[in-house]
C-alpha cells in the first residue's frame, strides 16, 4: 500500500512539474508591444534573441544603442531600456513620412528591423530575412 501511495505522489509531482514547465513562457521570446501605442493594427512581432545572435550573428549593439557624439557607446554589459524609453513619439499614421532623426517608435522599429533583415539577405544573396509586414507579424 505505502509503495502504490508513493508510486502515486511520484507520478503528481512529475505531471505537475512538467505541467509547470511546458507552461513556462520562452523568456528568450519577446512581444514587441508597447504602451504608448493606444491600438495595434497588425498582431504583435514576437523576437527571438536567441535567433538573432546564436543563428544570424547579430550583435547586441545593432538593435540596443545609446548615442554619443553621433557614435553608439553601448555595450553588452550596460543597461537595457525598453525602446519606448527613448522612443516616445507614439504617431502611426504616415509615420514613414517623419523625418529620419525620429524618435517614432514604429518608425525605428519598421527602420531597422527591415533595415537589417534587407542588409542581411543582400549580403548573403538570400531571401531568408522577412522584409514584408505579414512576415513578422503573424497571427496567432
Amino acid at each position: 500500500m505505502r509503495l502504490r501511495c508513493l508510486s502515486v505522489l511520484i507520478l503528481l509531482l512529475v505531471l505537475t512539474t512538467s505541467a509547470t514547465i511546458m507552461a513556462q513562457p520562452d523568456e528568450d521570446v519577446l512581444e514587441l508591444s508597447s504602451t504608448i501605442i493606444e491600438v495595434h493594427t497588425q498582431p504583435i512581432v514576437k523576437f527571438s534573441h536567441t535567433a538573432h545572435l546564436d543563428d544570424y550573428g547579430i550583435e547586441c549593439n545593432k538593435c540596443h544603442h545609446v548615442y554619443r557624439n553621433g557614435e553608439n557607446v553601448w555595450q553588452d554589459d550596460d543597461p537595457v531600456q525598453k525602446c519606448q524609453e527613448c522612443h516616445n513619439d507614439p504617431t502611426t499614421k504616415n509615420e514613414l513620412r517623419l523625418p529620419a532623426k525620429t524618435l517614432n517608435l514604429k518608425w525605428v522599429f519598421h527602420r531597422n528591423c527591415i533595415g537589417c533583415h534587407r542588409e542581411y539577405n543582400k549580403e548573403n544573396n538570400v531571401e531568408a530575412a522577412p522584409v514584408k509586414c505579414q512576415d513578422c507579424h503573424v497571427a496567432e
